[in-house]
């Protein structure tokens, strides 16, 4: 699959989530399998104004490859300033959010609520395609509410545009992440445009992934909360489409011993006191629905000492492998 000039090895990415995909998750996803990753959002105007937090957020390392870098905002001139400086970092594609639910990010007029101005969101893409050098892709929702559908119409836009591929989140920004993903609304937009089409929510299994590819007939699958603790889908999903065979579950030994490399990561790129809170999301994932694991979660979300956290893995895994012999 290609998406503008850029190769890319498999149709399964991983979806750009705030808070979630920061570099040490986007490592262990890439060492899983996943054809592309993306960075979490970056706020176009703070990058202009050379904000320090958020070049942070923007490093790549060389095993990343290829990787998106999402941006979001709703006033062209900034968007497109920010294309401009994106022409400078590594990455292959340059994303654009008009999808995110979040309350602090539609207030100001982005994410989803953008989809409700068709106007200014051509204008928005425009300035993005025409200031980056790099393909620029488009994430949406459904549209903002069941009486506001209108995820065709800024699909059409964003192809006269030049956006390079569009992804589709099936869900409605009224709906956040609850009820069902409408598929229906991805296979509308496969046969309307010709650019490709990413398939985006409700892709927690294998089977998923596949009835989506073969309902939909979208082009790529992106996803998200069903990678959160479980970084083998990609795998998973790419074996089973070269080979027809799905592999086993991850072991309890693999998902532990996941959780403390991710850890490490974490460490070694944030420091010790914000990995040590940024992980206890991460390893809540890892250890869900794992026998007696709810006692020991309990415990690691009030530990402050990364080795302390790791003992505790370990320990519930000895003792797991342990009740298993």
């Amino acid at each position: 699959m290609k998406i503008g000039n850029v190769q890319l090895n498999n149709k399964v990415f991983l979806s750009p989530m705030a808070g979630v995909t920061d570099l040490p998750f986007r490592l262990i996803c890439k060492e899983k399998g996943c054809g592309m990753l993306y960075t979490e959002m970056i706020n176009a105007k703070a990058l202009c104004y050379d904000d320090e937090n958020t070049k942070k957020m923007l490093k790549i390392e060389d095993e990343e490859h290829p990787i998106a870098v999402q941006i979001f905002g709703s006033e062209p001139e900034f968007m497109g300033k920010a294309a401009a400086i994106m022409n400078e970092y590594p990455n292959e594609i340059l994303d654009i959010n008009m999808g995110c639910p979040a309350p602090k990010v539609i207030k100001n007029g982005d994410g989803s609520a953008l989809m409700r101005n068709p106007k200014l969101a051509s204008e928005v893409l425009s300035s993005v395609v025409k200031n980056s050098k790099k393909p620029v892709t488009l994430k949406i929702r459904k549209g903002w509410d069941d009486d506001s559908v209108n995820a065709v119409e800024i699909a059409k836009i964003a192809e006269q545009c030049g956006i390079s591929a569009l992804a589709i989140h099936g869900r409605t920004r009224e709906q956040f992440y609850s009820g069902k993903a409408d598929w229906d609304i991805i296979e509308q937009i496969k046969q309307t445009i010709n650019i490709p089409v990413i398939g985006n929510g409700d892709v927690f299994e294998v089977e998923d992934a596949v009835n989506m590819l073969e309902k939909t007939k979208c082009d790529a699958i992106m996803i998200g909360r069903g990678a959160q603790g479980n970084p083998w889908i990609f795998k998973r999903i790419n074996h089973y489409m070269e080979t027809g065979e799905i592999l086993p579950e991850p072991t309890l030994e693999e998902r532990i011993t996941t959780a403390i490399k991710h850890m490490n990561l974490a460490v070694a790129e944030h420091g010790e006191y914000v990995a040590v809170r940024e992980m206890r999301k991460h390893i809540g994932w890892y250890l869900k629905g794992l026998k007696n694991s709810a006692k020991y979660r309990d415990q690691i979300n009030k530990i402050t000492d990364y080795k302390e956290v790791i003992a505790m893995l370990e320990e519930y895994m000895e003792h797991s492998l342990t009740q298993i012999r």
